[in-house]
């Protein structure tokens, strides 16, 4: 791009998370000078880059929705404690949302098409990750580890035919495990799982809030600028963004990249930009003395929720809300998750456990929007990740970074436009 100064240009950063943190840091090894703007500070209990399950896995790019998904959400919704609920006020405002949803759901050459694109976009993400932690003075934050996704019963085992068979078409390494060698594996989980399916080279983050503050640490260490203060609109005109107005004042740029998370649809809304962006909502419940073992990071299946020890205890992660930004948490939905976490390793100690709520801005066909806004020439879009925001940051800051001041990464990032729909 061409800046409008004749030093580096200014690129202006709305949004402190993940994403935006390594949309910055990429653009400082290209020379721009960068400012983050975010409310809150990077990395706190109330971003949703603090409360993820913390997983690092190039093996997640099976897209939501997920084959044979959509017959079993009747059911899901029917269970107080199954993996998806809706606010059924929030309905009407969600419905062009879910419309588009279940079409996806149902094609699928496109649930094979966005599987590469998503793929490709997380391969990276655990080597990426750990140089970024190097850099940022925090390298035992990550680290490889092996996913071990487990099954109570023969049928869902069998239900899950088809997102094997995607891993093996990508090349993705793993194995099948019979009741005794998960058991082996695993000794305190419950016994009334019969089958896993673990999955090799993945990683994780220990404590993902310390991370994201430390990455933004760096950033303003090497002359990054974060501006904690509330974004109230945006400048633009003759297809070109001019500025962000704060609570504290005008930032202007000569180029911008809006990166706010589950937010990012109200600011867009007010640029012209009609984008299918709603809240996934997933909510953790972390045990700070949990006293089981448990030496891979854990997925149920059935449940889809994560189990995964950090530094501050174990955490258990998951399920998907649908109520939009504003509605405040619901505690029925993290109850369900200690109650699963219990049935899951009947020895785990509740005492001391801390709950969470975060909103993940979730696109209708599964992938985020990642590229150039088709309404202004220095705007930048870096959204709608769903629960993959943490894997996808770092690939995601170099195809910013690369569009804006090179070199782009060599990756298709066609699936991503923002005028896909």
């Amino acid at each position: 791009m061409s800046s409008k100064t004749s030093g580096p240009p200014h690129v202006v950063i709305i949004g402190a998370g993940v994403v935006g943190a390594c949309c910055a840091t990429y653009l400082q090894e290209q020379g721009a000078r960068v400012t983050l703007i975010d409310r809150q500070r990077p990395g706190d209990d109330g971003a949703s880059s603090f409360g993820n399950a913390g997983v690092l896995a190039p093996a997640s790019f099976v897209p939501t929705p997920a084959p044979g998904m959509l017959a079993k959400v009747p059911g899901w919704l029917l269970k107080e404690d199954g993996p998806l609920s809706i606010r059924w006020s929030y309905l009407p405002r969600l419905l062009p949302w879910l419309v588009r949803f279940v079409r996806a759901g149902g094609d699928a050459v496109h649930q094979e098409k966005a599987a590469d694109a998503l793929a490709a976009l997380h391969a990276s993400t655990l080597d990426l990750h750990s140089r970024l932690a190097m850099e940022a003075g925090v390298p035992g934050l990550v680290a490889p580890i092996e996913y071990l996704h487990v099954y109570g019963s023969e049928k869902a085992y069998a239900e899950a035919g088809r997102i094997q068979t995607m891993y093996r078409e990508r090349g993705v390494d793993f194995e099948v495990l019979g009741r005794g060698e998960l058991h082996e594996a695993e000794p305190d989980l419950a016994s009334h799982y019969v089958k896993g399916v673990r999955i090799k080279g993945q990683g994780r983050t220990l404590n993902p809030g310390r991370l994201i503050r430390a990455y933004v640490d760096r950033i303003v260490a090497d002359g990054g600028e974060l501006r904690l203060t509330e974004v109230t609109g945006i400048e633009a005109s003759a297809g070109r963004v001019k500025a962000v107005r704060t609570g504290d004042g005008t930032i202007e740029g000569d180029a911008f990249v809006l990166s706010a998370g589950a937010f990012s649809r109200g600011l867009a809304d007010r640029l012209g930009l009609d984008l299918p962006l709603d809240t996934e909502r997933g909510y953790h419940v972390t045990f700070p003395d949990p006293g089981v073992t448990v030496s891979h990071v854990v997925m149920e299946a059935e449940g889809k929720f994560v189990a995964n020890p950090m530094e501050m205890g174990l955490r258990f992660a998951g399920t998907v809300e649908l109520a939009g930004v504003d509605a405040p948490p619901n505690p029925r939905r993290a109850e369900a998750i200690e109650r699963l976490a219990k049935r899951m390793y009947p020895k785990l100690r509740l005492e001391g456990a801390t709950r969470w709520m975060g909103r993940r801005p979730s696109m209708p066909d599964g992938l985020p929007v990642v590229g150039p806004s088709p309404r202004h020439e220095n705007l930048w879009l870096a959204f709608g990740h769903g629960h993959t925001g943490m894997i996808a940051g770092p690939t995601t800051g170099r195809i910013v970074a690369g569009m804006i001041t090179g070199p782009m990464p060599n990756l298709d990032v066609a699936p991503f436009r923002a005028d896909r729909f």
